[in-house]
Order: structure tokens, then sequence, then C-alpha cells
């Protein structure tokens, strides 16, 4: 069972100090993969539902540091050499595919093919109202996105028309470093996020889920694989819990959940940063080399 570790990108985890810091020990630890994920707004009184939390209120303050996961990651690519790097989530529909297939690539090549990127549609209205962005649609838009993008990174002359992207005849390096493609990870917990990660997903990331809940979601995936032609087993199934302990590891890889996520705040010094990265990889069961 891989286990990784999200922790940068906000509030203490967005200063360059503890980055470098959390980064470097957490490699040396044996943590699978870093995430980091993306709001590029947040409201103050949003309406809009948080769907990961029992109230539907993100747990982050408003008024926290938030880097770009993508130039995050970048930085973290530069004090790292074996780590698997991924965004947790990219909310692509906000994003221009062109823009960020050329983005994720130079990462992905920065870090000598480390990149996961794993994208959801999003859930805040106004995020995409101050972005001039339709919210309804979005769902389609990333679909049409992630295609768009794979084809031009398998492409040396890419062409591409649909309902919300259209090139001709373009070139975008560099490409991917591993044949060209880069891992697209479906984040979300619903049945319509499940059911877009086993029709052009390459793995799956439910975030803050119930441990009750991850085998029915598992199970559902599942099915909407076998509804397309897909085995279960083609996608890398990555879970970051709400609840539950180490103790479930066992009892998850049964299921097929390939990575679990720990999800947790670093300390506010650097100098603290390597007892805590320990502490949590030894609860956890993490060790170089595993």
């Amino acid at each position: 069972m891989r286990v990784g570790l999200h922790a940068l990108g906000i509030g203490t985890g967005a200063r360059p100090e503890v980055i470098r810091a959390v980064a470097t020990t957490a490699e040396a630890a044996g943590f699978a993969t870093l995430w980091a994920g993306e709001h590029v707004v947040l409201v103050d009184l949003p309406r809009s539902r948080y769907p990961y939390s029992a109230d539907g209120r993100i747990a982050v303050p408003v008024g926290a540091d938030w880097l770009d996961p993508l130039l995050g990651l970048s930085f973290i690519a530069a004090v790292t050499t074996t780590i698997g790097l991924a965004t947790g989530v990219l909310l692509l529909p906000e994003h221009n595919p062109v823009l960020s297939a050329k983005q994720a690539a130079t990462l992905d090549v920065l870090c000598g093919g480390r990149l996961t990127l794993g994208v959801g549609i999003g859930w805040s209205a106004e995020e995409f109202a101050a972005l001039g962005i339709p919210f309804a649609g979005r769902g389609r838009r990333t679909a049409e996105y992630v295609a768009a993008m794979r084809t031009l990174w398998a492409q040396d002359v890419a062409s591409f028309s649909g309902e919300f992207t259209e090139f001709d005849s373009v070139r975008v390096n560099p490409k991917p470093v591993r044949g060209r493609r880069i891992p697209v990870v479906v984040g979300g917990n619903s049945d319509a996020a499940l059911a877009r990660a086993a029709a052009f997903g390459d793995g799956w990331y439910g975030f803050n889920l119930p441990a009750a809940a991850v085998a029915g979601r598992v199970a559902e995936l599942g099915e909407q694989c076998r509804r397309r032609g897909r085995s279960l087993s083609e996608l890398s199934v990555a879970v970051a819990l709400a609840d539950g302990g180490p103790g479930m590891l066992p009892g998850l890889a049964e299921l097929g959940v390939t990575e679990v996520v720990v999800v947790a705040a670093p300390p506010e010094r650097p100098a603290a940063a390597a007892a805590w990265v320990g502490e949590l990889a030894a609860r956890w069961g993490v060790a170089p080399g595993r």
C-alpha cells in the first residue's frame, strides 16, 4: 500500500522554507506522493455547498495563502528527486487546456516524469463567476479538456475540435516523459465523479471520504468501469480518509485501494518538519524503500 501526503500549498504549507523541509523529509521517510490542491479564489460567504464535509463548508480559512498547485509542485520538484508529485486536484475547467497541457508537460519534464495530474470539475459557482467561466457544463468541459490535452501531448502536430476548445495543426512542446502521457486521476466522491474516472481517467482520487463509505465507492467505481469495458485494476485508486487509521490499510488494499493519502497541516517552523513527518511516517507504517 502506497501512502501519500497532502500537506503543502495552503497556510503554513505555503511557505517556501516549510515546503522545502517537509518535501525533503517526506521523500527521505518513504512517502509515495506529495499532493497539492487548488482554489483560485475563495469567498467569505459562499452560496455553493462544499461537498467534502458534513456541514457543507470548507475548513480552510478564506484568508489563508493557497499556492497555485503546478507552480508549488515545480518548487517541490526542484528540491526532491524521487517522490511522486500530484495535483489533488487541479480544477481543470477553470483553465485553458492548451496552456494547461504545456504547463503540466513542463513540470513533468522538470521532475523527471513524476507528475500525476489529478483533475476535478469544481464545486464553487462563485469561483467560476470570478473567472468568467460558465459553471454549467463543467463536467463535459473537463472531459473534453482532458481529451484535448492528451492529443497535444501525444501528437507532434495536433488538431482538435470540440464543444469548448478547438485548435488546428499546432505544436506544443515539451512532451511528457513517459510515452508522451501524464496519468490523469479524476477527483470527487459522487457517482458522477466515479463515472468520469471510469470513462476517461487513469485513476480516481476520493477526498475526505468516511472510512465506512470506501467499500461502496470503490464498488461503484468498479461497476462504472465494467459498464465501459474496463477493469478496476486498470485504475489507480487513491483515498484521503476523513476518519480511521493505519489499521485499515490491509482492508483497503483488499478493496482495491492503491494509495492512502494522509491530509495534515505542517508545523510553522521548518526545524520541526523532520519530527512531524517522522511521526506521521511511523504512525502509517511508511519507511524508505517500501
